[in-house]
């Protein structure tokens, strides 16, 4: 009996190693398809790019790149430049100094990431103008009666883009720096005072460079957010990349003229991705030399003078980034009330939330698959394609359109031709000429995202879990339907909400991937907006800055729970 009983027990034991091999090749194996669907459009330009033809490539190189190359360098330097300096100055005194309203401003400095880069320059062109409150302010205070009396920057410039993205996206930069400051604690500080060193010195000497890979990290997503922009570049007239590539295809006609340019722009994006991949690693190198914890740190108390310059500090970022794009919008929006029942507005709802809602479908079903790939074993092909699944998000909107329309514009046109030959009727464009394109997009730019917070959510869940469930003769698919799933529910539904908001907000893929007729909520605010008409486009603009705020208000709550 016992003998039988072994024999059992090692015939089960085999079953569960077979259960689980089979399992793990499965899961690498939609793995590599998931990373296969990211790689495509990348491929697709590179093809595209090689065999279009060079009848163009004269006319660009000797007129388009050099000067789209030069503002597009400029640009991302100088918001880089002024992210930094906003970033690592609020991180600083919100995490290390205290003084009058704090806590209220270290979780309001988030709640620009809730405003779109174009939503922020088309208010901020309306906000600066000569009909505006700032220039009726000047004239009020000093009795100029035209525009010829006085000089006013001009925000349709390079200047006015780096004042609206680095005022949209300083808290990439903020976040990162903020959660570094407070894990360094004041251990490191405390050591540098005692050897005579004065606070400034502290900061500049031993603080800032302690966070180097965070601001590196922080650096590298504005960089990325600043190439993918189309809307406020073209509205605020900066002859950028991305806007070439816009340019080049749908003004000029010229598909393999934009993905040349696309190349060019691939080229930036691999360079980032490498500096980000390396601060995360010296990042985590630099987190286990921490010695004191969150709550230890004890603020430097200011007075005087000095308390109310970190408020003034900590406020303006907040009220450029933040207050000036809300009221101007929502001043506008409060005076087209009737505009929310319009059919042209309503369409646009239903059209951003289809294909928000199908991207987070797909996004997630994709990222669940490499994240649980990733916990059931590592393989070469598991850690190959949760690498190249993350480097869709680094790639531009319009660089993911021209690279998703080419193989979709072939499989159609396959299709059809096959219908015809076999049943003698067209079938149409019945993936590049729909809304399936922008899922498609989106879900290639997002799914970084969803992998990501869906690999957080495993880690919190103990491998021990899977084993028990195993010993208690479960198979895997049994452990993940009853144990995992419902465990990861909060994770699952996280990311879903991530990526739809992220792709209600998204336009420049959206606006070349649109079919005739189509509008979402963010291409409904660019038609408007280029039409002069952003008080008609302010309803539209409003419902996706409400849509960005909830996540952004997650994230207060959690920053002002660890204040």
């Amino acid at each position: 009996m016992d003998r039988l009983h072994l024999i059992a027990k090692r015939l089960r034991r085999r079953h569960l190693r077979s259960a689980t091999g089979l399992t793990h090749r499965m899961l690498a194996t939609w793995a590599g398809l998931a990373s296969a669907i990211v790689l495509m459009p990348i491929l697709a330009i590179a093809w595209l790019a090689v065999s279009g033809g060079n009848a163009d490539w004269p006319h660009l190189v000797e007129n388009v790149v050099p000067r789209a190359v030069m503002r597009t360098l400029l640009l991302v330097a100088l918001t880089g430049a002024f992210t930094a300096i906003t970033g690592i100055l609020t991180a600083w005194l919100v995490a290390t100094c205290e003084f009058p309203m704090r806590r209220m401003l270290s979780a309001a400095l988030v709640l620009p990431l809730a405003i779109p880069a174009y939503l922020a320059a088309y208010a901020f062109g309306e906000f600066l103008t000569f009909t505006g409150p700032v220039q009726g302010l000047v004239r009020a205070i000093f009795g100029f009666q035209t525009s010829r009396d006085y000089w006013f920057p001009d925000v349709r410039s390079l200047g006015g883009a780096v004042l609206v993205m680095s005022s949209v996206l300083y808290p990439y930069i903020y976040l990162a720096c903020r959660s570094m400051f407070l894990m360094q604690g004041r251990a490191a500080a405390d050591v540098a005072r005692t050897l005579g060193a004065g606070p400034v010195r502290v900061f500049l000497r031993v603080q800032v460079p302690m966070a180097r890979p965070a601001i590196m990290i922080g650096l590298t997503l504005v960089a990325m957010e600043t190439l993918n922009d189309i809307g406020a570049v073209e509205f605020l007239g900066v002859q950028t990349l991305t806007f070439s590539i816009y340019d080049t295809w749908l003004n000029r006609g010229s598909l393999a003229g934009a993905a040349q340019i696309a190349c060019i722009m691939l080229v930036f994006v691999i360079g980032l991705m490498m500096i980000e991949r390396a601060a995360r690693r010296r990042q985590r190198f630099s987190s286990h030399k921490t010695t004191a914890a969150v709550h230890d740190v004890v603020r430097v108390k200011l007075s005087g003078w000095k308390k109310w310059a970190a408020t003034l500090a900590c406020l303006l970022p907040v009220l450029s980034g933040f207050a000036v794009p809300f009221l101007v919008l929502g001043n506008f929006a409060l005076k087209r009330l009737d505009q929310f029942l319009a059919p042209r507005l309503l369409d646009a709802f239903l059209h951003s939330v289809l294909v928000s809602g199908l991207t987070a479908l797909a996004t997630v079903l994709l990222g669940f698959v490499l994240a649980y790939a990733a916990r059931t074993g590592r393989s070469p092909i598991t850690d190959v394609a949760g690498r190249l699944a993350s480097f869709g998000y680094g790639v531009p909107g319009t660089v993911l359109a021209i690279g998703v329309l080419f193989p979709l514009a072939a499989v159609d046109n396959a299709i059809d031709a096959r219908m015809r030959e076999l049943f003698g009727f067209s079938t149409g464009l019945i993936m590049s000429g729909t809304g399936f394109a922008i899922i498609y997009a989106c879900t290639v730019r997002f799914l970084t995202m969803a992998e990501g917070t869906l690999e957080a959510g495993f880690h919190k869940l103990s491998p021990h879990l899977d084993m028990a469930s195993r010993a208690l003769g479960r198979t895997g698919a049994q452990t993940l339907r009853t144990v995992l799933l419902p465990m990861m529910r909060p994770a699952v539904l996280t990311s879903a909400l991530l990526v739809f908001i992220e792709t209600m907000k998204e336009l420049s893929a959206t606006i070349m991937l649109r079919p005739f007729n189509f509008n979402t909520l963010a291409t409904l605010v660019y038609e408007d907006a280029s039409r002069a008409r952003v008080e008609d486009a302010s309803v539209a603009a409003m419902i996706i800055v409400l849509a960005g705020m909830i996540p952004v208000v997650l994230v207060s709550r959690s920053l002002e729970n660890r204040s």
